[in-house]
């Protein structure tokens, strides 16, 4: 057996190669509103990817991994879902349905919200939404007002597109309203954001 068939010993928490580990950077932060996060296959393994460190931060996070989703995968318990996506036309292919508005009153308490959030580039995640009818017809939050993102490793092509970390964070502290109570997990990030770009910058030297 060669030695690049070998297996790296992996962290059995996050799932990661030892050598790179990212439980340093997990930071346990209380919130009232589920996550599901519903994962492109293709970001599974993807080094840089956000949902792991989001994941192991959340208590009431769920990750489910798929590209279509032809029926819903969260439960019908009385829970008002929501999808984070951005609701202006621009963002929308002609085919798609249009999403439910929100009631004017605004969501629903905290704890009788779910919160959706696709993980994925911008265009996987698109398609993701396209092959999906039953998240055609969630309501969607959109995020407005946003700080510049944070997540530097990989490319953006607008500045409103965020890490699915940043996002959910953002989502988060405006349903709940409660937006200080997340930024521990988001100075977290930047830690684990500058850690890859020192490993990015050793392997180019």
């Amino acid at each position: 057996m060669s030695a690049a068939s070998i297996p790296r010993p992996q962290c059995n928490t996050c799932l990661r190669p030892l050598s790179a580990c990212i439980c340093r950077w997990v930071a346990p932060t209380a919130h009232a509103v589920e996550v599901l996060v519903l994962q492109h296959p293709l970001e599974v393994h993807q080094a840089k990817g956000s949902a792991r460190l989001l994941h192991l931060s959340l208590a009431h996070c769920r990750v489910v991994v798929g590209e279509a989703f032809a029926a819903p995968v969260w439960p019908v318990d009385g829970k008002r879902t929501l999808l984070l996506y951005p609701d202006s036309l621009e963002h929308s292919a002609p085919d798609l349905r249009v999403p439910t508005p929100l009631p004017p009153e605004g969501p629903p308490a905290r704890s009788g919200l779910r919160l959706i959030v696709l993980d994925g580039t911008w265009r996987k995640s698109r398609k993701m939404l396209h092959q999906s009818p039953p998240l055609q017809q969630l309501p969607r939050l959109a995020l407005r007002n946003l700080p510049p993102s944070h997540y530097r490793i990989r490319k953006a092509h607008q500045p409103d597109q965020l890490s699915t970390l940043e996002a959910t964070c953002y989502a988060l502290g405006q349903l709940e309203g409660a937006a200080a109570r997340f930024q521990p997990l988001l100075d977290a990030f930047d830690g684990f954001v500058e850690h890859l770009e020192r490993a990015g910058g050793q392997r180019n030297a």
